[in-house]
């Protein structure tokens, strides 16, 4: 990849032995460009906060690990109570006990309930998914290369299947010998006097929670590889249609990754050196984009995610200057959050996590927020999550909640976290409803996993409940054509040559699960994607896959900077199809 020109500075007649304007070593400190990931992972080790991080894992493994296990232990030990099957308590001490468990069971039971579901699906996320999809993409990296770059698309696709499904029945094996290890430390059924020694009770939820996570695992895992075998693989979109074969079309403009920096010279996170300094490339870009509007005007620009490149109040007000300086384009706009608007840590300290009560995460999100309203407030929509339709735009939808986001923004105050939690949630996924019924809307979503620490901020996740209100707007308008927007990919290219680190770090974690969702819509929808920065244009199962490069660094593989326009239109038999695209050179400073 090209390194940004050098520049030699004067100060008089005197040359400066080192410019600033060049950066230097501590410019690349993260970057995964100049430096491999395990050569970051070792700084990481050296530089991390291990109270922090002691304290970080008791409260997203340790605590939900707990919570699960003891379930079963809990609930016996009620239902003994209340039916009075406990030996040795009777009399008024008996009646206590059990007016104690009724009570507890009454006010707390269904919560403890939620916050037991919630933690198994909080492990889910972090480690019995994850770990599959580690699994799944260290085999298919390896098959890529049993393969050959020389083999056939044909070939590929069957080695991808095949690893697929031996990685569901490795993950299965695997499974069932740990349930076979730790189940002689497991205990099922409870009576009071377990209650009286809480480290064995602790250790015993443990073991108990392993035992479920990896019986879940063993059967899912298995029910996954399966379903990843036999979904159709990626394919490269080889033929466009001609704009004369058309019935009626859209011209949408797909950015991704600008990746606004605080300064002028500053150097971007995962580039360093290699990459642009400063916000020129994306002015370049959009003064391109402003022109070619003005020429033959555009329907949209979709912006997948990685608006800045750390989240900071800087970064945010950086681009939205640059935005102001084009109005004609800023309604057209529908932009999404990529992870490193939301989580990156501390852009200068890789090293550095969240604790999860930190105010620190709800604060990238909060300017996140405000700043999607500035720029599509008035023209995006959120989804009504009670009666799940299109409902109110972003700026109508967010006025409630105004006070509590600028008094949070002031304050920082754990008090207010949990409103702003629920104003993040709420908000996606965005939608821009199509101007008639049988006309063009984009659905943006949010598929940043909940992390804390910069080192794994790039994983993705797509939750269920945003799932089910993509279904909801789709069916809201039956005869409409959609684009969907995300950042994460939702497959892995059938490109040889990615890292094993790269693959399994930046992945959606339940991506195919996603895709296979969108398969029934394939006939009317084309999902829009970055965070990879690789040109690919593709489809899986029917479904047009559109990955973005960067629209201010050089694209993965290549030298030069440049984005697209897609022409979506919809073709004789009413189905949704894409034209040439038309290539946007950018030139980077």
């Amino acid at each position: 990849m090209a390194s940004a020109p050098r520049v030699v500075a004067t100060l008089g007649r005197r040359a400066q032995l080192i410019d600033p304007r060049n950066g230097d070593i501590e410019t690349d400190a993260s970057s995964t460009e100049s430096r491999s990931l395990l050569a970051l992972a070792g700084n990481l080790l050296a530089e991390v906060s291990l109270p922090k991080m002691a304290a970080a894992f008791i409260s997203l493994v340790i605590v939900p690990t707990v919570l699960v296990g003891l379930v079963p232990v809990i609930v016996t030990i009620w239902a003994q109570e209340l039916s009075g099957g406990r030996p040795g308590v009777s009399g008024i001490g008996g009646i206590f006990v059990i007016a104690v468990l009724l009570t507890l069971a009454w006010v707390g039971g269904r919560p403890l309930l939620r916050a037991a579901e919630r933690s198994f699906w909080s492990l889910n996320a972090m480690a019995i998914q994850p770990g599959y999809v580690a699994c799944r993409e260290a085999l298919l990296h390896l098959s890529g290369r049993v393969a050959g770059h020389e083999a056939s698309e044909e070939k590929q696709a069957r080695v991808r299947r095949a690893a697929k499904a031996l990685a569901g029945i490795l993950i299965c094996v695997v499974s069932l010998i740990i349930i076979r290890l730790v189940w002689p430390a497991t205990h099922w059924v409870g009576t009071f006097n377990d209650l009286r020694t809480p480290h064995w009770l602790a250790l015993t939820a443990i073991a108990n929670a392993v035992v479920v996570g990896s019986a879940y695992l063993a059967v899912a895992g298995l029910a996954w590889g399966i379903a990843d075998a036999r979904m159709p693989q990626p394919r490269q979109l080889r033929r466009f249609r001609s704009k004369r074969e058309l019935q009626r079309s859209w011209r949408i403009a797909h950015l991704s990754d600008i990746h606004v920096v605080g300064e002028r010279y500053g150097f971007r996170l995962g580039s360093g050196r290699a990459g642009p300094r400063g916000n020129d490339a994306l002015v370049d870009a959009l003064s391109r984009l402003d022109e070619l509007h003005r020429r033959q005007p555009l329907d949209a620009i979709v912006i997948t995610g990685d608006l800045t490149d750390a989240g900071t109040s800087a970064e945010w007000a950086e681009m939205l200057d640059i935005f102001e300086r084009f109005p004609r384009l800023e309604p057209l706009m529908v932009a999404l959050p990529g992870n490193h608007d939301v989580n990156i840590v501390d852009r200068a300290n890789p090293a550095r996590l969240d604790l999860p009560t930190s105010p620190k995460k709800r604060l990238r999100e909060v300017r996140t927020v405000s700043a999607l309203a500035a720029i599509q407030g008035m023209h995006v929509n959120v989804m009504d999550g009670q009666r799940q339709f299109v409902g109110e735009t972003i700026d109508r939808a967010l006025a409630p909640r105004a006070r509590d986001i600028v008094a949070f923004a002031d304050e920082g105050s754990r008090r207010r976290a949990k409103s702003i939690d629920q104003v993040w949630t709420s908000l996606f996924p965005m939608v821009r409803a199509p101007a008639r019924p049988d006309g063009l809307g984009i659905i943006a979503l949010n598929s940043n996993a909940e992390t804390h620490f910069s080192f794994t901020n790039a994983l993705g996740l797509v939750q269920l409940e945003h799932m089910h209100a993509l279904e909801a707007a789709l069916e809201q308008y039956p005869r409409a054509f959609w684009v969907i927007a995300l950042h994460h990919h939702i497959v892995e290219h059938p490109k040889l040559g990615h890292a094993l680190a790269e693959r399994v770090g930046t992945t959606l974690i339940n991506g195919n699960w996603f895709t296979r969702q969108l398969f029934r819509f394939g006939d009317r929808a084309v999902v829009m994607h970055g965070h990879r920065h690789i040109d690919w244009m593709g489809e899986c199962g029917g479904l047009k896959i559109l990955s973005a490069p960067s629209a201010t660094m050089p694209s993965t593989g290549h030298d030069d900077v440049y984005f697209y326009i897609h022409t979506i239109g919809v073709d004789a038999t009413g189905r949704i199809a894409l034209a040439t695209p038309e290539r946007v050179e950018v030139l980077a400073p």
